[in-house]
């Protein structure tokens, strides 16, 4: 359909204009369908509409809201480019008349979510689009508009319109998807599709390509003298500057003196924590994060996968670990940092006034990283032996950017760093977020301490908290209500955030809890939940960003599938099923084990061994771990499903230390078999009929019942599933 003499003058006069002020990339326009479509983007900024028409090489007429059609400035533009007003009470016949003008051979653009977000998430897919879609009879282009969150037309940090652009040309990806028939363009698989084209996008983004270690520089060179780090222990600090003197000294050391392309670091959450790790990677090495509460077998299995010969720690830690297996070399830091002390200060001033340019030049870090390893961690082994994670510099740098758009971290925020950094979650979010955002964090050694913990967040006023819903029962225990009035933000992951040890944290610090969701194989921020949004005006309807239950919606630039978890099908979003997942974030395989990884990575796809689901909202429910299910008679029977009805009929609370884990032995009638593992007694005979009355199914009661000391627990936190698994399977020995 050619454009009108109004539309040609328009686009004659507009156009030079947007594209001074925006560098429009468009993806996969030449697949466009010909003839008319119905095309379906997300909806970030109030020039979305703007950069379509700059990125299509054909007209579009947009549906738009009366209200906006009428404004007295904007009606005479949008009546000349051919805009179809809508109401909510005439919206049929809006929707004939834009079903008409796709017949006549017309690209007609709706927003599905139905208003800005004010999230940077997608929104939930409102189905009008499908009536249009039906009565036209013609195909259903998703399109998706990446980049623009952050611009000053966007709700980024809560407002409209005032802030600076961090650019300008302001660059924007639009990315063009495959059409869909209109039987097939249903709100789940819309949403799939945006997804994907986001994923796609996103991992477009040259950012993504920079060296950690360049990145850190950038991060710290922002805010020289600002504080970075302040040390629990001794309530000492390092500003930005002084962190990356101390780091970088000690970078031109390792250099020298490891030949190794590794380096494990041994030391907890603490300054020397984070001058470690960022000095082996700009030292050109990779750090290796060794769980120092595992037992010494784990221990020489790691680093006889990873080759290390030279580790970091400190004398007076180091003497803490008594049956640690030290590599043929340990530095020392707080031996050797004393003796460098000109040294720290010769860089500490380099930092402060060279450009970051030619400080990393001097240094040696290259520009970029990209693909290639960047950080080794190990799996917890919670349910066996170590695997070595290997997240490349592109998985940290992608997933501290994904973190930075869900926390929208506000200058005077403070992080509390207990989570060990040999955990990905500390590892990723207080550790590299931190240091590369210039987020303050105040770190402490262990965050089972919760008093001391309280002490540091109502001495500093920290703002936001991670944890393990585990370490949250240690707040409740040991920490009083006023010492978290500064908190804004808690975040839990690693495990399943039982409902009513978040009510009772609510009740005694008034503040909510949130849970995330995550894995080390994806660097490993996934999802989290959010404070709801103000809305912009009395008017607007709310978007939740939090719904309990979930583990909120996902980061921006990871897509997601459904699939059956036997036959491998693809399910609908909607459906409950083996959750698998693709983005940036996304580690790069196992270290030498290439038959564990391609049983978990399938061209760029992650198997999770989650079993999730995703309701209309958007919202990621985790319904159990694959490996926390049992097959009993046929019927896959849930262990956190169990436990929570176990507790509940025995009227035991969530909040305390942990009292029961189910688990599974072999069973030759049944093929599994359910054991609680108790440290409680618990009458068997007396459980049974509880649960029976509770409407419990026969084969999800518990066969047997074995006392325990202790539930087995992680140093993170999480169930340790294997010490559970062998458990369960030696009291069927006794």
């Amino acid at each position: 359909m050619p454009m009108s003499f109004a539309e040609r003058t328009l686009r004659f006069l507009a156009t030079p204009l947007a594209r001074v002020i925006y560098r429009v990339r468009a993806v996969g326009a030449d697949q466009l369908p010909p003839g008319g479509f119905l095309l379906l983007p997300n909806h970030i900024t109030w020039v979305d509409a703007i950069v379509l028409i700059l990125a299509c090489p054909r007209p579009i007429r947009f549906l738009i809201e009366r209200e906006y059609y009428e404004n007295k400035i904007l009606h005479p533009i949008l009546r000349a480019v051919g805009c179809i007003p809508i109401t909510s009470r005439r919206a049929k016949d809006a929707m004939r008349l834009a079903a008409a003008k796709m017949r006549e051979g017309e690209i007609v653009c709706l927003f599905p979510e139905g208003q800005l977000s004010r999230t940077g998430t997608l929104q939930r897919i409102r189905r009008g689009y499908e009536i249009v879609a039906h009565q036209a009879d013609r195909p259903v282009v998703p399109v998706w508009l990446d980049q623009l969150w952050g611009s000053i037309f966007s709700f980024q940090g809560q407002r409209f319109f005032a802030k600076w652009p961090r650019r300008i040309p302001y660059p924007v990806s639009v990315e063009f998807g495959a059409p869909l028939a209109p039987n097939d363009a249903d709100s789940a698989t819309v949403r799939e599709q945006l997804l994907k084209l986001g994923e796609r996008a996103y991992s477009r983004r040259a950012d993504l390509r920079e060296h950690l270690g360049a990145a850190a520089l950038r991060g710290l060179k922002r805010h020289p003298f600002r504080v970075a780090v302040i040390d629990g222990l001794d309530d000492s600090s390092l500003t930005c500057g002084k962190l990356l003197g101390a780091a970088a000294a000690l970078s031109r050391h390792l250099r020298r003196e490891c030949a190794a392309p590794r380096v494990g670091v041994v030391l907890p959450a603490s300054k020397g924590g984070v001058v470690a790790n960022l000095a082996v990677v700009l030292a050109g090495k990779i750090p290796v994060g060794l769980n120092f509460t595992s037992g010494r077998g784990a221990l020489e299995r790691a680093q006889a996968i990873a080759g290390l010969t030279t580790a970091i720690s400190a004398q007076a830690f180091a003497k803490r670990l008594t049956d640690f297996p030290w590599p043929e070399k340990v530095v020392h830091l707080d031996e050797l940092l004393p003796q460098m002390k000109w040294e720290i200060f010769l860089w500490w001033m380099a930092a402060i006034f060279l450009p970051a340019g030619l400080l990393r030049r001097m240094l040696g870090v290259p520009r970029e990283g990209d693909h290639a390893e960047a950080v080794l961690l190990f799996t917890s082994g919670s349910s066996g032996d170590p695997k070595g994670v290997v997240l490349s510099h592109r998985n940290l740098v992608g997933n501290v950017s994904q973190f930075r758009a869900l926390l929208n971290a506000k200058p005077n925020d403070l992080i509390l760093a207990s989570l060990p950094f040999f955990h990905s979650f500390g590892c990723t979010v207080t550790l590299w977020f931190p240091v590369l955002d210039g987020v303050r964090i105040v770190t402490y050694p262990n965050p089972l301490e919760a008093g001391k913990c309280a002490e540091l967040i109502e001495r500093h006023g920290v703002t936001v908290v991670l944890a393990a819903p585990t370490f949250l029962r240690g707040y409740l225990r040991k920490a009083e209500g006023p010492q978290l009035r500064s908190v804004r933000l808690t975040i839990t992951g690693a495990e399943k955030l039982p409902r009513s040890l978040a009510d009772a944290f609510a009740e005694r610090f008034g503040r909510l809890v949130y849970e995330g969701y995550g894995l080390t194989e994806t660097s490993p921020v996934v999802s989290t939940n959010l404070p709801d949004p103000e809305p912009a005006s009395p008017n607007d309807a709310m978007q939740p960003s939090n719904r309990p239950g979930s583990v909120g919606k996902m980061a921006p630039g990871i897509a997601a599938e459904i699939r059956d978890p036997e036959s491998g099908a693809k399910l609908s979003l909607h459906e409950t099923g083996m959750l698998w997942l693709r983005g940036p974030n996304i580690f790069e395989g196992y270290l030498d084990d290439p038959k564990r990884t391609a049983e978990v990575l399938q061209d760029g796809w992650l198997k999770t061994g989650d079993l999730g689901r995703f309701d209309e909202d958007g919202f990621l429910f985790i319904e159990g771990r694959l490996s926390r299910f049992s097959k009993i008679g046929g019927e896959m029977v849930p262990h956190e499903t169990v436990e929570q009805k176990i507790l509940t009929a025995l009227g035991l609370s969530h909040e305390g230390e942990r009292t029961i884990a189910v688990a599974s032995t072999p069973d030759a009638a049944k093929g599994e078999a359910l054991v609680v593992l108790s440290t409680i007694e618990i009458d068997q005979a007396a459980l049974r009929e509880k649960l029976q009355e509770a409407g419990v199914p026969n084969l999800w009661i518990p066969k047997i019942v074995r006392r325990v000391a202790a539930i087995p627990v992680l140093a993170t936190g999480k169930l340790d599933l294997r010490q559970c698994s062998e458990l369960a399977q030696s009291s069927v020995v006794a």
